[in-house]
């Protein structure tokens, strides 16, 4: 008999037929002698709706209030899916994070887990049920309901296995599994088997939908087996895991991209010392969160420094950085926001020289210019022209033969000389 705690967003659970069919799943996992935990998020477009009704009031609701607001999006679908279980004969119930005591910091709106007391779900599941936990919320110390933002359900989910030390964390979604990268880019892309917990990071910072990234490092940093599967297909899914030394890992594992990518650069910055923190300074004040940095120094003393954050963020970046290149006397300022970055992601490059090279010929080959590098052990990105994205992704997919699954290492081997999936 296994632990397993099973996690179902708001598309597998955005109707009453929906929430009947993941009773279906769950009493059939129990019907196999497993106990199983549910987390689950609101209905499909509630969260949205509830905070439309906010700001139909304000635009800048308090966050306390908000957060007590949008947490009755949970409590609706635990209670439904709780009441859907026993109608099936399978005894159930149903908590909110405030009554399992998921323990967070007061940050509402993005607040982080600090404890769960997993007595009362040991008890539950002592006695036969079915615990049906509410995703995306938590009390802080006070007592004031918190929630942990946007994809904060997988969060719950994992931190949930950790506590209770589940056998596996089971994330259903809309998909089948990871991906090499987005089959709509690609078509010929591959349901990946198992992947790396290195690897998912990368993959869902470099713009992979599939896992939300708190989520990921929580399952890493406790070493919580992830499995992420469809609610609607049968099938293996993608097993998340350590990497196993006995695992044979293919040169690249995916193909990730990122479209909301914007570029700035100040012109002939004098070269000198602290001039990195006079320029990101008041960019990090702003809480703007930047990317990739590269810094160039020319002959006459001076140094072009270009670095990249969200799309969403340029216009607020572009004029702050006006005024402090005014300050620091820099010539001029430019910027781009018609850019992307595409990422290579795999654990195999440790072992591996030639995967840049081979990058890089790919992309030269259908004319691709690179404007942008930045690597990382198991990463390497580049940022080009937003029109380039697809095109690119499928390049790298063909030239890295993504396609036809692992290869043995012997036949992997680098060629002469020598980066992740923006999955669904």
């Amino acid at each position: 008999m296994a632990l397993i705690v099973q996690k179902y967003g708001g598309t597998s659970v955005g109707s009453i037929e929906r929430i009947e069919h993941v009773a279906d799943k769950v009493a059939a996992t129990r019907r196999q002698g497993h106990q199983v935990v549910v987390v689950v998020s609101a209905m499909s477009g509630e969260t949205d709706r509830l905070l439309g009704l906010a700001r139909a009031i304000t635009e800048r609701p308090d966050p306390r209030e908000l957060d007590v607001l949008l947490a009755t999006g949970e409590q609706v679908t635990i209670a439904l899916l709780a009441i859907a279980l026993a109608k099936r004969g399978c005894p159930a119930r149903s908590y909110t994070g405030a009554q399992v005591h998921i323990l967070t910091d007061s940050a509402h709106n993005k607040a982080r887990i600090r404890d769960i007391d997993a007595a009362r779900v040991r008890r539950d599941l002592a006695e036969g049920r079915v615990v049906v936990v509410a995703g995306f919320q938590g009390v802080d110390e006070h007592g004031n309901i918190t929630t942990l933002g946007r994809g904060g359900s997988d969060t719950t989910a994992v931190a949930l296995a950790a506590a209770l030390g589940a056998d596996e964390c089971q994330i259903f979604t809309d998909v089948d599994g990871v991906y090499t990268t987005d089959p709509r880019v690609a078509p010929e892309a591959r349901r990946l088997d198992r992947i790396t917990f290195e690897e998912m990071l990368e993959m869902a910072s470099l713009g992979s939908k599939v896992l939300q990234i708190r989520a990921v490092e929580f399952a890493g940093k406790y070493n919580v087996p992830l499995r992420v599967l469809s609610t609607f297909e049968e099938g293996p899914g993608t097993l998340i895991t350590y990497e196993e030394p006995e695992m044979e890992q293919p040169l690249i594992s995916g193909v990730a991209f990122n479209r909301d990518e914007a570029k700035l650069t100040v012109v002939g910055v004098p070269d000198q010392p602290g001039v990195a923190w006079r320029i990101l300074g008041p960019i990090a004040e702003a809480n703007i969160e930047v990317d990739m940095i590269v810094q160039n120094v020319g002959e006459d003393g001076t140094t072009d420094f270009t670095f990249t954050v969200h799309r969403n963020d340029y216009p607020k970046a572009l004029e702050i950085l006006k005024a402090t290149a005014a300050e620091l006397g820099a010539r001029e300022v430019t910027g781009d926001d018609r850019i992307v970055k595409i990422s290579l992601v795999g654990v195999g490059m440790r072992s591996h020289a030639g995967i840049a090279s081979r990058m890089f010929e790919a992309l030269a080959k259908e004319g691709i210019n690179i404007r942008m590098i930045s690597t990382s052990e198991i990463k390497i990105s580049v940022v080009v022209d937003e029109k380039y994205l697809e095109l690119g992704v499928r390049a790298l997919h063909e030239a890295f033969e993504l396609d036809r699954g692992p290869v043995p290492a012997a036949e992997g081997a680098a060629p002469a000389a020598g980066e992740a999936p923006s999955g669904s």
